[in-house]
C-alpha cells in the first residue's frame, strides 16, 4: 500500500434516530467533503461534569482526502449537538485506487 487518506471520527447521541443520523452524515458527502461515511451504534463510558456516564452513542467515521480534512472538521464542529464533541482523526494507508477515489 502506498497511498494515505484520513479517517475523521466523531460520536453522536444514541437517541438520535437512524433517519436523522443518515441525513447528518449525508450532508458531508453531499458537500463533497467525504466519499464514505460509516455509522454504527456503540456504548461509551466516560466522565462528564464529575459523573460517570454509560451511554449509547453513534460512532461516525468519514474517509477524507487531506485537502478536505480541515474543512470537514470545521463543519462537523458547527453541526455537532455536543458541547464538547469528540473529533479525532488519523492518517491511514490504503490502496492507490481507493485513495484516488477518496481524493477525487
Amino acid at each position: 500500500m502506498d497511498k494515505t487518506i484520513w479517517i475523521v471520527q466523531t460520536t453522536l447521541p444514541g437517541d438520535m434516530i437512524e433517519p436523522i443520523i443518515g441525513s447528518w452524515s449525508a450532508d458531508f458527502v453531499d458537500a463533497g467533503l467525504t466519499k464514505c461515511v460509516q455509522r454504527s451504534k456503540i456504548t461509551s463510558i466516560y466522565e462528564w461534569e464529575d459523573s460517570i456516564h454509560d451511554s449509547k452513542e453513534w460512532r461516525v467515521q468519514m474517509k477524507v482526502a487531506n485537502h478536505n480534512k480541515d474543512t470537514l472538521i470545521k463543519l462537523v464542529k458547527e453541526k455537532h449537538p455536543y458541547d464538547l464533541p469528540q473529533i479525532i482523526c488519523w492518517k491511514v494507508e490504503t490502496t492507490t485506487d481507493y485513495a484516488r477515489w477518496v481524493e477525487e
